[in-house]
């Protein structure tokens, strides 16, 4: 068995991928792949992780949290979603982005260390995760958010090295949350390991929180009469609609923090591309793209 852990990160799923994988729960174990309801493995991977302090787990008590976890007595696959895994939102920029990160996951991947594991997550541009990380974080004046950290200063890259030192060995595959709604079935396919041929109920539900209805309803008429040759001949439809019916609330975004201008979002977006395709290129990692 394998355990893909998905990791978030915050301000980029909202749970969004394991509920879409949790509604094919019966069709995914059809074929060796579990899909836990989170509210059944989140407190208690916290709670081991708490208790064993960094230690391995004994057969014992893998076995019993796998059986509390776990519907069928044996799996190809297990995924595992929170984007708590790396921290709490509250402690997700000190310097860094999760700057514990690599250490709490090699903590995790000790509860069960004799199966294989992998790291999935989606990275979002510093220029809009920010303002979205402090807006969630009600109560809290931008000041005590960012605590000292020059928001150019931060690279997701940091993260993924920290990852690869902490955990030798475990596969990272990650993508922008930008492009997620054009690769979002290919995403899906990733973290579940599901067969290619495989359709999941819901694969295109992430689309109609970007595209308006009278697009989606388009688009579907026309891959109804032109159904795409293959992934590429489908990213090219839904871009061409997603150019034509974007919903203009969702791609006009403002940012409002202490101290930004335009400038300087323009500057972190541009590091933000650089250290994408850093991250593309080193080894061990898998980056989905358009």
């Amino acid at each position: 068995m394998r355990i893909a852990y998905h990791l978030g990160v915050h301000c980029t799923d909202d749970d969004r991928l394991v509920r879409t994988l949790h509604r094919n729960a019966g069709q995914l174990a059809a074929v060796g792949i579990e899909v836990p309801e989170p509210g059944r493995y989140r407190n208690l991977i916290r709670d081991a992780a708490i208790q064993l302090k960094g230690q391995p787990a004994s057969m014992e008590m893998q076995a019993n949290l796998l059986d509390q976890i776990m519907d069928a007595d044996a799996a190809d696959r297990l995924v595992l979603s929170w984007e708590n895994f790396l921290s709490f939102p509250a402690w997700a920029v000190k310097g860094r982005f999760y700057h514990t990160g690599g250490d709490r996951m090699r903590t995790i991947c000790q509860i069960f260390p004799e199966i294989g594991a992998e790291f999935h997550l989606g990275l979002r541009n510093p220029a809009t995760y920010l303002p979205e990380l402090h807006r969630r974080q009600r109560g809290r004046d931008y000041a005590e958010f960012i605590e000292g950290t020059d928001p150019l200063s931060l690279r997701w890259s940091d993260l993924i090295l920290q990852l690869i030192d902490r955990n030798p060995g475990v596969p990272i595959t990650v993508w922008a949350d930008e492009d997620t709604p054009l690769i979002w079935p290919e995403v899906l396919q990733a973290v579940s390991g599901h067969p290619s041929g495989m359709y999941l109920e819901g694969a295109d539900d992430l689309l109609g929180t970007v595209m308006t209805v009278d697009g989606m309803s388009r688009m579907a008429a026309y891959m109804e009469k032109h159904p795409p040759q293959g992934v590429a001949q489908r990213r090219r439809v839904v871009s061409a609609f997603l150019d034509k019916f974007a919903r203009p609330d969702v791609v006009e975004m403002s940012f409002a923090l202490p101290d930004w201008t335009d400038d300087m979002v323009a500057v972190m977006t541009e590091t933000y591309d650089r250290d994408m395709a850093y991250i593309a290129s080193l080894p061990g990692v898998t980056m989905i793209t358009p």
